[in-house]
């Protein structure tokens, strides 16, 4: 699905909260609880939790669907299959109706609780309002060294001004996501389109708290995967390191035959196998790295060009009749 329509509601609530769910049936009636509680606190009684299970292996639908049973603020979308984070955000995004959103992960980790405080730095005529961690609590070592390197080599890489120590954990008005929704890009970064959109952005800084229940859903290949995405979607640095590179052993190749020329009319002793075989591997590592780097943009260019959709929705749970047949129009809109 490429995109949900809100045209044609008669009106939008305060706020919409969206929040991806893999695998958090432990998590999500606290995340519930604690989430409609700031809510209430913030926008009375309009706003709308909008919850996508991003294929699930627990029990996660089945809870949501509880939830919706529950509280009629509650649009729940079942995805078909396991798209991924950032997708199962995008799906929420363009599901979502109100004048401001939240983004914020259902494993409470990003407090809830900091939803007004929020909301009074938009008001004061901000566009984005984006968490920023003093500190994180409950994870590795490792993950926290290699998450601070991340986001400041990113900086240096892309021209786009993404803050360090940040996730997608944010306040949005609905222009920005507007914006944000006409983005149509597989390989998705939300938190850096959402810098790369501009306007008036601050931060709102906090710690971060460990998990309320399971374990992490970004082990390290995750976590590699995404870093490519970040870097091969605002940058092309890497393509001109490895055009620089190119060049470097191009013109230490160009000295290389001088000498051996040279070596050659002067009737002197060539290096032996060693140091040939050497020149080999660094060469031959060289061209093998800048290939990877053109084949990973080659790769996004040729997904790209399938033009497939983003997502696909396979359930769709509220009891409100307007969110729900906003969202069954724009599924039955899609071709068969």
């Amino acid at each position: 699905m490429d995109s949900i329509s809100p045209q044609g509601l008669k009106s939008r609530p305060y706020l919409s909260i969206v929040a991806p769910c893999y695998n958090e049936q432990a998590c999500l009636p606290e995340f519930h609880r604690r989430m409609s509680a700031a809510a209430h606190a913030a926008a009375n009684d309009d706003f709308e939790i909008v919850l996508v299970n991003d294929g699930s292996s627990d029990g996660t639908w089945a809870v949501l669907r509880g939830l919706v049973q529950q509280d009629p603020h509650i649009l729940a979308l079942n995805l078909s299959r396991n798209y991924g984070h950032q997708l199962a955000l995008t799906a929420g995004l363009q599901a979502c109706r109100g004048e401001n959103i939240l983004i914020i992960d259902s494993d409470l980790q990003d407090p809830p609780e900091l939803l007004p405080a929020m909301i009074a730095a938009l008001n004061e005529g901000n566009d984005v309002v984006y968490g920023q961690r003093r500190q994180r609590d409950g994870e590795s070592t490792f993950k926290r060294v290699s998450a601070a390197l991340f986001y400041r080599v990113l900086r240096k890489l892309v021209e786009v001004n993404i803050p360090a120590d940040t996730g997608d954990f944010r306040l949005i008005t609905r222009r920005v996501l507007d914006e944000l929704n006409r983005m149509p890009e597989h390989h998705r970064f939300v938190r850096g389109l959402i810098s790369w959109i501009g306007f008036r952005q601050v931060p709102l800084l906090y710690d971060r708290e460990p998990r309320f229940a399971g374990e992490t859903h970004y082990p390290l290949m995750k976590m590699l995967r995404f870093a490519v995405d970040a870097v091969t979607g605002f940058s092309v640095v890497p393509l001109r390191i490895a055009s620089f590179l190119g060049l470097a052993l191009g013109i230490g190749s160009f000295l290389m035959l001088f000498y051996t020329l040279g070596s050659w009319a002067t009737g002197e002793a060539l290096s032996g196998w060693t140091s040939i075989a050497t020149i080999m591997l660094i060469i031959g590592s060289a061209q093998l790295m800048t290939l990877g780097m053109l084949g990973e943009y080659l790769g996004r260019l040729y997904m790209e060009s399938k033009r497939r959709p983003l997502f696909v929705i396979s359930d769709v749970c509220c009891q409100r009749t307007e969110a729900g047949s906003m969202v069954s129009a724009a599924l039955a809109a899609l071709p068969h």
